[in-house]
């Protein structure tokens, strides 16, 4: 019997209720080979793409407040770090007309367009004039463009880990969306490692008067790359079995808002990845500000703070595959637990550590945290994707992280540097990554264990 045919017997055995669809498949017929790989490939080139054009800005972001701002005193760091912010607010908008689009227009072309959108608004920032040139309207431009690199980012992170779901195998389908995880992390990685060496060669002068833009205008090629690997790409199995039975939702976003059961997981969506927030932004975009700015320059300069982050880059992204393998024998929720108990155990004594100063010790502190921080990071988008069917996944999973991103993420930065200021206390990450560690550890309370499951479509 032919996949089309076996699909079809299927939904002639089920039916799901949706505004007048026809009955949908409960069950898609599994996809296997080069296929899979393909998918998972473009997933973690895409997911490079995007996050080396998201993390370049923070690792650059004391250059752009000199540049940008006019000067690098704790007012211009305010202002830079507020773009930082701004994008994470327009996040949602960007989660709920890409997610939108996505559960209703199909994955691939959706997520094919918003690289280019991401790739160009990085590198236009690299061509914005100094304040000294153009005044106010430097960092105008700098908002504006972070606004739409925001909105980009809002559809691409449920975007691409629900297009590699859609792919993988139920067995195998942690580890297959593992390494889009990866492709953030190497990403962070290869930005830090660039900047490090124009550091060397060029020196503080020339990076601040020009070589920071360097990095963001490698955007262009890097995005072209993964533009032109998507296209070639078909839509996902999931999907296209929603189309060829006519069960593709007139209305996605109002079924997902409308639905006290996918209500209930969005919200579950906006607390259960606390801990991605300081996990992520705090240990590895904000670092090199944060030991560069909050213990001084006399302890660190630009690139030992880079080094510091890279080592850190490197452990994670070599431990997230291997939690994702264990999270696909033992399940999501013993992976996700230990991480955060981990985290809130680790953090305040590696954070005692990092803020001695001292290069050695801060690689230790980064590293073991970046360990203990694995773990979530290799499980969490996985459990999101899998909380929703495929009718409703891209627009409510969307809408979720970016909110959580918002709370616990976007915002990191922003209020590490004012509260590292005005406590005079450069402890400050370890108590946010312990109390999202524990509102992570709370919410997996209310999680149902997905593991070996199929990926409900209805």
């Amino acid at each position: 019997m032919t996949t089309p045919d076996r699909l079809r017997a299927t939904s002639e055995r089920h039916n799901a209720a949706s505004e007048g669809a026809t009955s949908a498949p409960d069950v898609v017929a599994p996809v296997e080979g080069e296929a899979v790989r393909k998918a998972t490939v473009a997933g973690a080139i895409g997911s490079f793409v995007e996050w080396y054009d998201y993390g370049i800005y923070g690792l650059l972001v004391t250059y752009l407040a000199i540049s940008i701002m006019g000067d690098a005193d704790a007012g211009g760091l305010f202002l830079t770090n507020l773009g930082f912010l701004v994008s994470f607010v327009a996040r949602p908008f960007g989660s709920v007309i890409c997610g939108y689009l996505g559960d209703k227009l199909g994955r691939q072309r959706l997520l094919a367009t918003l690289l280019v959108l991401i790739s160009a608004s990085t590198a236009a920032i690299g061509l914005i004039p100094s304040s000294s040139v153009i005044g106010i309207a430097a960092p105008v431009l700098l908002v504006l463009l972070r606004v739409l690199q925001g909105f980009s980012a809002g559809g691409e992170v449920a975007g691409a880990m629900s297009f590699v779901g859609e792919y993988a195998p139920d067995h195998r389908r942690n580890f297959m969306m593992s390494f889009i995880a990866v492709g953030s992390f190497v990403a962070l990685m290869v930005g830090s490692a660039l900047s490090a060496v124009l550091i060397t060669a060029l020196g503080d002068d020339a990076m601040t008067s020009w070589a920071w833009r360097v990095p963001f205008l490698l955007a262009v090629p890097l995005g072209y790359i993964g533009f032109y690997i998507r296209r070639r790409l078909e839509e996902t199995p999931h999907f296209k079995a929603l189309r060829n039975q006519d069960s593709v939702r007139r209305n996605p976003l109002r079924e997902a808002l409308g639905s006290p059961r996918h209500l209930r997981a969005i919200v579950l969506t906006i607390f259960l990845p606390a801990l991605n927030g300081p996990g992520y932004y705090l240990l590895f975009v904000y670092m090199p500000t944060y030991l560069k700015t909050s213990l001084g320059e006399s302890n660190f300069s630009m690139l030992g703070a880079l080094t510091v982050t890279v080592v850190s880059l490197l452990v994670i992204a070599v431990c997230i595959p291997l939690m994702a393998r264990v999270s696909d024998r033992v399940g999501r929720k013993p992976v996700l637990a230990g991480s955060a108990i981990a985290m809130a155990v680790a953090s305040y004594p590696m954070f005692l550590l990092i803020a001695t100063g001292e290069f050695g010790l801060a690689c230790v502190g980064t590293v073991v945290l970046a360990a203990a921080f694995s773990g979530h990071a290799a499980v969490i988008h996985t459990v999101l994707a899998e909380m929703f069917p495929t009718t409703v996944r891209y627009s409510a999973y969307s809408i979720g992280f970016s909110i959580s991103t918002i709370i616990f993420g976007g915002s990191a930065p922003l209020v590490m540097t004012e509260l590292s200021e005005a406590t005079g206390s450069a402890l400050v990450p370890a108590y946010a990554s312990i109390l999202t560690a524990l509102i992570t550890l709370g919410s997996l309370v209310f999680v149902r264990e997905t593991k070996g499951k199929p990926l409900a479509v209805n």
